[in-house]
């Protein structure tokens, strides 16, 4: 009696050992998921960062940069850009942006900031876009643009966004100012109904025919 007493203590001792064991183990297991899980995120949060980071201008350790095959004298001359002369001499038919940005001003380079005037005839519109380099500051000089004149607009990076005068009679002006020396405007329409994507497809996308998207691509093309 008493061996058998002494064998069934033996055996659930045995049943603990192991069930602390498997506890131990599994806790083990659930701390390693946990903390690869949390690596994993670190590590895809680290690329968005990156990606963020190299979509935006780099930095210089200068004060500037001498654009590439310059000869002249480092003076105002280099920093000056005239190319606005005139801008408003003759008012524009349709919607017309003046950029003045690394292309245009070579001095520009690394300074992370550009420039443009936005002129809008009555009734016209800047269609919906994206700067994906960079925030954009938008000043209203005159005219409604859903807007007061004097208002300052932040559109930020990446945002789609677009700037429309709906006043029939009065023209607008506005000028926007940019975190990038290259601050790229992608066009929305342009940009998914003219890069080849299959008609049934961009149909489907937006819940319509494909004679409507034929009709829209062929509005595109000839605008």
């Amino acid at each position: 009696m008493t061996q058998k007493i002494s064998t069934q203590k033996h055996q659930q001792n045995l049943i603990s050992s192991y069930r602390k064991a498997y506890i131990y183990h599994y806790h083990n297991s659930q701390l390693e998921i946990s903390t690869r899980n949390k690596l994993n995120h670190l590590y895809l949060q680290s690329l968005i960062i990156l990606v963020l980071a190299l979509a935006s201008d780099p930095d210089i350790i200068s004060d500037f940069i001498v654009p590439p095959n310059f000869n002249g004298m480092i003076d105002g001359s280099l920093f000056t850009f005239t190319g606005f002369r005139g801008i408003f001499d003759q008012a524009p038919k349709t919607f017309k942006g003046s950029k003045a940005s690394l292309v245009e001003i070579p001095a520009l380079n690394g300074q992370s900031v550009s420039y443009a005037v936005l002129q809008f005839p009555p009734n016209t519109l800047f269609p919906p876009h994206t700067r994906p380099d960079a925030t954009g500051l938008l000043f209203l000089v005159d005219g409604s643009l859903e807007l007061q004149t004097g208002d300052l607009f932040i559109f930020p990076k990446g945002l789609v966004h677009y700037q429309y005068n709906s006043d029939p009679q009065l023209p607008a002006t506005a000028i926007a100012a940019f975190g990038s020396a290259s601050a790229r405007a992608v066009t929305v329409p342009p940009a998914v109904f003219t890069t080849g994507i299959d008609d049934a497809i961009l149909a489907k996308s937006f819940n319509t025919d494909v004679g409507t998207t034929e009709k829209i691509k062929a509005g595109l093309t000839s605008s």
